[in-house]
């Protein structure tokens, strides 16, 4: 009997983390009867004085936003990262190989992509993402100045956690490279070592030449759902050319990246015609103290995670074996691409009267 990858179980490796992901495509056989959400989406309106991220409306802190016209960027009232914390004085003696520990210190900001709360990226104009883009870039290299990691990571919809309705991210930049960047750190140093090539180049020219996993493309930019994904309809964007960090664009490049992310959250919207919930986040070259060493290995790409699997009302739930064995999914890769590029590229509420 032939191996199928559509119907046999088999495990994929990621080269950026060292990881296997188990693929189960059988599985998708299975008659569904675990959890489903509603389908119903709440109006948004464009203002709402009670949401604490419009333009003019007081913060829980007592500050009032401005009256932003564009992106709008403010510290984050309740952080996570502080930027000034005792010393561990007494780090010598509490420091044991098993009780390692280190200060960490950082800030946390909150950036509005735009001031009315009904828009989404992918319902905004070109120019209007081209604004958090240079946004994004200005606070990378403000943050990235002081601190060694700058993490800009948006999470859109309730199902992931995100608590308020208006288009936003958060920006946390810390003294510590964390877990995920320090892995891919390791393994593109690896990579770049024994190859004297970019792991991600490498890896981007292979899936062009392949044609199988490619959801959408332009001239400076391409997006997959990537060999390893891990959520259904993960996918990975990444510039066609060596960069190391966002700030070293050029003004082109934005301008395609501004394209392809309206291109990319337009087919997922388009898939189960709703506001496609998903974490998304930016990995580059550390900075800081950690600028200036040797950083060739590193390739700038961004990271969409949406947890729907089946529908507007089946999501992925990471538990059990995936939480004590290994990633596992159903839907491979190829198929899960497959099903984003045959998604229209007009937005499903294209006829509705919106902006």
């Amino acid at each position: 009997m032939e191996f199928n990858f559509t119907e046999h179980q088999h495990v994929r490796y990621n080269p950026l983390k060292g990881e296997w992901i188990l693929v189960s495509p059988h599985r998708l056989k299975r008659p569904w009867s675990g959890q489903v959400e509603s389908t119903h989406e709440d109006p948004i309106p464009p203002f709402d004085p009670s949401n604490p991220l419009c333009p003019g409306v007081k913060r829980p802190n007592g500050e009032i936003n401005a009256q932003y016209d564009s992106t709008f960027v403010f510290e984050n009232d309740f952080p996570a990262l502080l930027p000034d914390i005792p010393e561990a004085s007494n780090a010598s003696q509490t420091n044991e190989e098993l009780f390692k520990f280190e200060p960490a210190r950082g800030t946390c900001r909150v950036m509005c992509f735009h001031p009315r709360s009904d828009l989404t990226v992918p319902l905004m104009s070109i120019e209007e993402i081209k604004a958090i883009i240079h946004e994004w870039i200005k606070q990378g290299v403000e943050l990235g100045d002081k601190y060694d990691w700058v993490q800009i990571f948006e999470n859109k919809g309730a199902i992931m956690g995100c608590s308020n309705p208006h288009p936003h991210c958060q920006i946390w930049a810390s003294s510590f490279m964390p877990n995920e960047p320090r892995i891919k750190d390791l393994y593109q140093r690896e990579y770049y070592e024994t190859h004297s090539r970019p792991l991600l180049l490498d890896y981007v020219n292979a899936e062009l030449k392949k044609q199988e996993r490619i959801v959408v493309q332009n001239s400076h930019w391409i997006v997959v759902v990537p060999w390893w994904a891990t959520w259904p309809f993960e996918t990975l964007l990444v510039p066609l050319r060596h960069v190391i960090r966002m700030c070293d664009l050029t003004s082109e490049e934005i301008d395609s990246l501004a394209e392809i992310m309206k291109r990319l959250t337009i087919k997922y919207d388009n898939l189960f015609r709703t506001s496609f919930p998903y974490s998304m986040g930016w990995h580059g070259a550390p900075t800081g103290r950690k600028a200036h060493s040797n950083n060739q290995h590193w390739q700038l790409h961004a990271m969409y995670y949406p947890p729907l699997l089946r529908s507007s009302t089946v999501k992925k739930f990471m538990v059990g074996y995936e939480m004590l064995g290994q990633a596992q999914r159903d839907l491979t890769a190829e198929q899960a691409a497959h099903k984003l590029v045959s998604q229209p590229e007009v937005h499903y509420k294209a006829d509705e009267n919106v902006k």
